[in-house]
């Protein structure tokens, strides 16, 4: 991504001036709100569990 707050459109490689669904579906959400301080969080979708993890690099990972 260019930019943080790029259009999910835009990224898809669609026009910005068209997005494909109303700017107020989108959230977003600070990894430090996610992790609250801690290296890696669960969560738990559709019953699965998937972990997140920050790196030393400050990347993320997302495992299943």
């Amino acid at each position: 991504m260019s930019s943080p707050h790029a259009s999910a459109a835009a990224v898809a490689g669609k026009p910005a001036s068209q997005p494909s669904a109303p700017a107020a579906a989108l959230a977003a959400i600070r990894s430090e709100q996610l992790l609250q301080g801690r290296k890696q969080v669960e969560i738990i979708h559709n019953g699965a569990v998937y972990r997140l993890q920050a790196t030393r690099q400050g990347k993320l990972i997302l495992t299943k």
